[in-house]
């Protein structure tokens, strides 16, 4: 099936979600600004204990293509992508971009997802296609991941080897398509949730090798509440998704949606 043509991208807005971040946050600016000088980056902050926010708007006084969304505390990573993804629309970007401001996605490969985004609409970067990696994990965070999206592959029958995956670029004209207004998600499930239905919207999803760095700064925000959220949710739909397989007679395991994805 021929893609359709896409604009090209002119406007990108990176988000970039902050609680208690204060040491990693001038460093993953600093990276980005040299990565992609032509990019915007949107500081989203949840109203940091160790003072985030302060640091985030002296960057923004400093450079006109940094902003700030000061958020009234903190309510979880989806619902700060949500804002971020909101505020980016309402001003014209193209394209809104999720990273990590720990480190662990690395900004010097993000080139490559933005060209990548050229003929999709969304694009993955992803840890567990061949040519992706993790660096410094502990083995069992490296199988709870893996374990993860294998759970997910065979039980949404979604074809994405890293559903999980938070560095990643979306398309304005994709967002506009995934019922942000519905998505009340959180960590992994948020992630899990876009891919979901970015497939089922019949989008263009695009998985680009990367090479993920644990952070060397503060501590990692994954908890046990968030795994269990992620493993609800998603057993949750999958088992409406094969029920309404069975109901449509569907046995090929591809799913509701028209949706294309490949690796590069």
């Amino acid at each position: 099936m021929t893609e359709p043509q896409r604009a090209p991208l002119t406007r990108v807005c990176v988000l970039v979600p902050t609680y208690d971040e204060r040491e990693n946050l001038p460093r993953i600016v600093a990276r980005l600004r040299a990565a992609v000088p032509d990019a915007d980056v949107l500081v989203l902050d949840d109203a940091s204990p160790d003072g985030t926010g302060d640091v985030a708007d002296r960057l923004a006084a400093a450079d006109d293509a940094v902003h700030v969304l000061h958020r009234t505390g903190k309510q979880g990573l989806g619902a700060a992508y949500l804002a971020g993804f909101a505020w980016a629309l309402e001003r014209g970007y193209d394209a809104a971009v999720e990273i990590d401001a720990d480190g662990s996605h690395q900004p010097e490969t993000l080139p490559g997802l933005l060209r990548a985004a050229r003929d999709a609409d969304v694009v993955i970067g992803s840890r567990w296609v061949p040519g992706g990696s993790v660096v410094n994990w502990p083995s069992h965070r490296k199988a709870l991941s893996v374990g993860a999206n294998l759970y997910t592959r065979v039980l949404l029958g979604m074809p994405v080897s890293d559903a999980t995956a938070g560095f990643r670029v979306y398309r304005a004209d994709a967002l506009r398509r995934l019922g942000l207004a519905t998505i009340d998600s959180q960590g992994y499930c948020f992630q899990v949730e876009m891919t979901w239905r970015a497939v089922k919207a019949g989008l263009h999803v695009v998985e680009v090798p990367i090479e993920f760095v644990e952070r060397e700064i503060g501590r990692s925000k994954m908890n046990g509440d968030i795994v269990a959220e992620s493993l609800r949710r998603i057993t949750g739909w999958g088992v409406k998704h094969r029920w309404s397989e069975v109901r449509r007679g569907v046995a090929d395991g591809v799913g509701a949606g028209e949706g294309t994805w490949h690796r590069l």
